[in-house]
Order: C-alpha cells, then sequence, then structure tokens
C-alpha cells in the first residue's frame, strides 16, 4: 500500500470512507467512515485476515449463517430490496460502539448528527419515524456484537467509530456551484470527515482509504487547503490509486484514493453505513410523496426514474408550496 514499514509503529489507526448517492438527482449524498485501531504488528493491515474466523467479504450472505458480511454495498444490496443483509452487519456494531439505534430519528442522531437541521426542515423528514433495524430481530444482535467483540479482542483490533456527513439536495447545489463540480464537493465533504477524525486519534500512524471521487486523480492540492499546518507529500498519482503522506515519522499519516476501494474493509463498512443511511433517507422520501400521490411508484433517485418521479409529484409539490431546490440535485 505505500507505507514505509520500517515507519510503523506497535499500534496503527485505520481509516475507510466511501460514499452512496453521488449519481442521483433526488435524495441526500451521504459520506461515511469507519475508524480502526489494530494492536502488535499490523503488517499489510488486511483486517479480512486478521477477522477471518467472522468477517468475510463473500456472497451471498445468506449462506453464510456464522460470519458477518462486510463488502461493498453495490454486491449486498439492491434499492427497494430487504434491508437485512445491512443490517445483520451493522446492528451489532451499532451495539458495540453503544450508539443509540431503536428508532430512525436514533440512527441520524448517532451517527449524522450534523443533518439534524435538515431533517427538522425539509417536510419528507420532520415528522418521520420507525423502529429499527426493519428486517432483521433485534434478539440477534446481542450475539452477534458479543463473537465480534471477542473476535476483535483476540485479534488485537478495535472498531473505534462509525461517522457519516449528509448533504442535502439545497446545500448539495449550493457547493456544486461554489466548489465547480461534484468530485470536488465530495473530496471537500470526505476530507473535512477525516480531518475531524484524526482530531480525535492518538498520536499514532495512521492509514486513509478512500474510493476515488469521480474521474479525479489528483488530491495534494485538496490536501494541502484542509491540512495546512503539514507539507503534503505526492507519493504517486494514477488511475489506479493516488497516495499522499504527511507528519513525521513518530506519526506518519499516509492516505490512499483507490479505484474500487471497498476491497479494503474499513472502506467496505463505509460503504454499507452509507448506503444504509441512504436508504433510510429515500424510506422517508417515497412515504411522504407516496402518501400525497398513492398511485406513483417510489423512486431510487437516479436520474431516469428521478423525471419521472419530478414529474408526476410537481403538482403535488406546487400545491405544498415546496420550492423546487429543496428537492431536486441539478447534477
Amino acid at each position: 500500500m505505500g507505507t514505509d514499514r520500517s515507519a510503523l509503529v506497535s499500534m496503527v489507526y485505520l481509516i475507510g470512507t466511501d460514499e452512496a448517492g453521488y449519481g442521483p438527482n433526488l435524495g441526500p449524498l451521504l459520506v461515511a467512515s469507519s475508524v480502526w485501531k489494530i494492536s502488535g504488528n499490523p503488517d499489510g493491515h488486511d483486517l479480512y485476515q486478521m477477522l477471518k474466523g467472522l468477517i468475510t467479504d463473500q456472497m451471498p450472505a445468506e449462506k453464510i449463517h456464522n460470519r458477518l458480511v462486510i463488502t461493498d454495498s453495490k454486491k449486498l444490496y439492491q434499492s427497494r430490496h430487504s434491508l437485512n443483509r445491512l443490517e445483520r452487519t451493522l446492528f451489532p456494531l451499532f451495539a458495540c460502539l453503544e450508539i443509540q439505534a431503536e428508532t430512525w430519528r436514533d440512527i441520524w442522531h448517532g451517527l449524522c448528527p450534523a443533518s439534524q437541521m435538515s431533517l427538522d426542515h425539509l417536510p419528507w423528514y420532520r415528522d418521520f419515524d420507525i423502529p429499527l433495524p426493519q428486517d432483521f430481530p433485534r434478539a440477534e444482535i446481542a450475539p452477534w456484537k458479543e463473537r465480534f467483540l471477542q473476535t476483535c479482542e483476540t485479534a488485537g483490533v478495535q472498531l473505534l467509530e462509525l461517522r457519516a456527513r449528509a448533504v442535502f439536495p439545497f446545500e448539495f447545489n449550493t457547493q456544486v456551484e461554489e466548489l465547480g463540480s461534484k468530485s470536488s464537493l465530495l473530496s471537500e465533504v470526505t476530507l473535512s470527515l477525516v480531518k475531524e477524525l484524526l482530531d480525535n486519534l492518538g498520536a499514532h500512524n495512521v492509514f486513509i482509504s478512500c474510493d476515488k471521487h469521480g474521474a479525479r486523480n489528483r488530491y495534494g492540492a485538496i490536501l494541502q487547503q484542509k491540512f495546512t499546518d503539514d507539507l503534503i507529500e505526492v507519493v504517486r498519482e494514477s488511475r489506479a490509486v493516488s497516495t499522499y503522506r504527511w507528519k513525521p515519522s513518530s506519526r506518519r499519516i499516509e492516505i490512499q484514493f483507490k479505484a474500487q476501494g471497498e476491497s479494503y474493509l474499513p472502506t467496505a463498512l463505509a460503504s454499507m453505513l452509507a448506503k444504509y443511511l441512504r436508504e433510510l433517507a429515500m424510506l422517508a422520501f417515497n412515504k411522504f410523496w407516496c402518501g400525497h400521490n398513492p398511485e406513483i411508484r417510489p423512486t431510487a433517485g437516479y436520474p431516469l426514474d428521478a423525471k419521472r418521479f419530478r414529474t408526476e409529484i410537481e403538482a403535488t409539490r406546487q400545491q405544498l408550496e415546496i420550492q423546487p431546490q429543496k428537492l431536486w440535485r441539478n447534477r
């Protein structure tokens, strides 16, 4: 992964980030992260290998009864299908982190607290709430939690945090206009989240892996803007992976932006969290509009179907006096 192995100490933090909802015109963009700590000799940072007795990236999930699946959310979930595959892994991990997760509103408060203003302001979220998990038995959370904690303790691994940021349509349009592109917005939101996470970590080496942001290959300038007190070293910039380092060897920080970055477990878990929050947002969105128009089919928000949905709700939107910019993402 381009890390100087001699610089690694006996403990390292791993951060993975990913997004859901980059392409749609309806609903929020979600950026999520997972933060891990490894003790001992973390050569290779391969959490799949270290946790192989419990964690797998193999599918289909329903054939793997004794393990939790952490993999790219696009492999794990298809829109409007059961949330079971996501909830089966996420809810035991929420329990490990003592994240309150009994209702829809609990989830947003615990994982994405900065979204509260938008949730209170937008009519499709304001009064919405449902019990969670939707498609996974709550009684099964505790046994999986205990197995996960035991497996991590044996491996010298700890899941420290799950956190997300949501960008709703009005903010999305405003920031894309200011920054010039969707990929610049994605980089801005992701690196703001990464900086926030780094500020809370101890003085050990950190390795960060992000799925690539659109077709962008160069991230040095935005990294330098975010981390103004450090000189960003460009290790490699290519279509496959772009890698950067900063800080002295006593607390080296390395970040990579990698095509198909979900092959890395912390990034795969971030992918699952982002997808789950995105689906919860669309669940509330569809319930609101279909409640006013029972004959309308729900939407996942992607461009072609989003146009169909916008046309079908237009009369209701005008009747309810909802501004278009609260609803529609321009790019």
